[in-house]
């Protein structure tokens, strides 16, 4: 599903109203008329109820007048509550304002608190609330009459339908600006806008409702929307499974993992690889520790590397790790193995001379954040998969900043390093060297435990392995994986561990297939 910022929907709205010579004011009696379907299809007939309808600046207060007058229209009570004086109205808006005189809808003017006295005894016998305050353009802190209207909105004991966007949500980031809205239902037009999809925006949203006000298809086709919210459409990512398949078919994946005491790193690493189909696995390990991964997982093999010592991987084995890889169609590094002088000199080799597709993640993330410049050189492709504070360290920010501004962190970093990013967590997102974005909505707080993020790449290093590209690796990996986890948290919101989340892999990635 595509996504798109305020700039990008305005584009789509004027391109609507300029080029393609679709009256605004159809527009905007279109998703009026979008949002009352909706409330009637939710919450049926409103003849005899109470709406309150909060009115705001803008072409959303314009919606907001609407959806009055079509409810009264259809024998309900509208009763609008003004929250600017009337003569400020301008263009579609105003237009409106004077259309609504010609049913039978109250209007009062709440300019100050004073006004908003009386607000609460009408919420309370209210079929709905419909906050039409403030629109997609909103980038200021809510202050004054306003908070207070959305103070009562949020107080009030029937449901909340935004119209377009909560009114205190940042459509491009997701921030509350000061005070927001809680809805129940989000009625949005056109597109979903950005700030809808990630949190916290997403709490505010509610259910989000895609509304068709007539914007036509083609513009959307000729807007650059780089932004999406990936769903179960992945699945036509996956590779057909045909009938003369052997284990050769569906790739064969090296994964360089593991160190003394991080050993169930690399087991979660590769049993990620084997539960999304990956044909062949292969584990370099350091010799003295081989007979733990020997002895915890059958379907993997090992090659024991013989100048590792004290349980550490090192540069002293690259020659064999050259060998090794001759016949293998991707390359995951890093989970468990430490920072080890020799380590790390052996990972930042890998990361500038192998050709073949690689992910990075954990402990070799660490040591790339040391010396970026080796970012730019990769002669292949490459995926990293930083949490937040790993991304921390490879931008020299601080987790806090990478939380703060996730969406613009990510695409700086992917287009100026020309990569492809995963950073992890809550939206985790996905961004490609040209900055095109995608948010994952799967997964779920139960997450939080250690090897989730080992079981992940080995997902993606998987269907790397498996053919995929780097993008539809990324974004099948994080979609697939946590929808493996809210398959558990069905049965219990927390306490399941990162390889139950791999066995159920299998399931996730048919029924999706099934889908295609």
């Amino acid at each position: 599903m595509k996504l798109v910022t305020a700039e990008q929907m305005r584009g789509l709205d004027n391109a609507a109203i300029n080029t393609f010579k679709i009256p605004s004011l159809e527009l905007m009696e279109n998703a009026g008329r979008r949002t009352v379907e909706i409330m009637l299809d939710k919450y049926g007939e409103p003849q005899g109820k109470k709406v309150a309808i909060f009115v705001g600046p803008g072409n959303n207060g314009g919606d907001g007048l609407v959806i009055a007058r079509l409810l009264a229209a259809r024998m309900a009570s509208p009763i609008v509550f003004l929250c600017l004086p009337a003569e400020k109205l301008k263009g579609d808006a105003a237009v409106n304002y004077s259309r609504v005189h010609e049913f039978p809808v109250e209007i009062i003017e709440v300019s100050d608190a004073a006004g908003l006295q009386e607000i609460p005894a009408v919420l309370a016998e209210c079929w709905a609330v419909v906050d039409a305050i403030f629109g997609t353009g909103l980038t200021r802190d809510v202050t004054g009459i306003f908070a207070s209207a959305i103070h009562l909105i949020n107080a009030a004991p029937c449901p909340v339908v935004a119209v377009d966007i909560a009114s205190g949500l940042n459509a491009d980031s997701g921030k509350i600006l000061g005070s927001c809205v809680q809805a129940d239902i989000t009625v949005t037009f056109g597109q979903a806008k950005i700030g809808q999809v990630i949190h916290p925006g997403r709490e505010y949203t509610g259910v989000l409702v895609i509304a068709d006000i007539g914007i036509p298809e083609k513009a959307a086709a000729e807007a650059d929307i780089r932004f999406e919210l990936l769903d179960k459409s992945v699945g036509k990512w996956l590779p057909s499974r045909i009938p003369q398949a052997h284990k050769g078919t569906y790739g064969h994946l090296l994964i360089m993992a593991g160190s003394t005491g991080k050993t169930g790193a690399a087991l979660l690493c590769s049993l990620g690889a084997l539960r999304c189909g990956t044909g062949l696995v292969s584990l370099c390990v350091p010799y003295d520790l081989n007979h733990i991964f020997e002895a915890s997982l059958w379907e993997a093999m090992t090659i024991p590397l013989q100048s590792a010592a004290q349980g550490i991987l090192s540069i002293e084995d690259y020659k064999v790790i050259q060998e090794t890889l001759c016949n293998k169609e991707a390359l995951a590094i890093g989970p468990g193995v430490g920072t080890a002088e020799e380590t790390a000199e052996l990972m930042k080799k890998l990361y500038a001379e192998i050709e073949i597709p690689m992910l990075v993640d954990a402990d070799a993330l660490n040591i790339l954040a040391s010396d970026t410049g080796l970012l730019n050189n990769a002669p292949g492709p490459r995926i990293l998969t930083p949490h937040p504070g790993e991304m921390a360290r490879l931008t020299g920010r601080t987790s806090s900043q990478i939380q703060e501004n996730r969406l613009e962190i990510t695409r700086e970093f992917a287009v100026q390093y020309k990569v492809h990013v995963v950073l992890k967590g809550a939206d985790t997102l996905v961004c490609n060297p040209e900055g095109k974005l995608a948010v994952n909505p799967s997964g779920n707080p139960g997450m939080a435990c250690g090897g989730m993020g080992d079981v992940l790449t080995g997902v993606i290093g998987g269907f790397l392995a498996q053919g995929l590209s780097p993008w539809q690796a990324s974004c099948l990996g994080v979609y697939s994986h946590g929808l493996a986890a809210d398959r558990l948290a069905a049965e219990t919101s927390a306490g399941y561990l990162a390889s139950e989340v791999a066995h159920e892999l299998p399931y996730v990635l048919e029924d999706i297939r099934d889908l295609q």
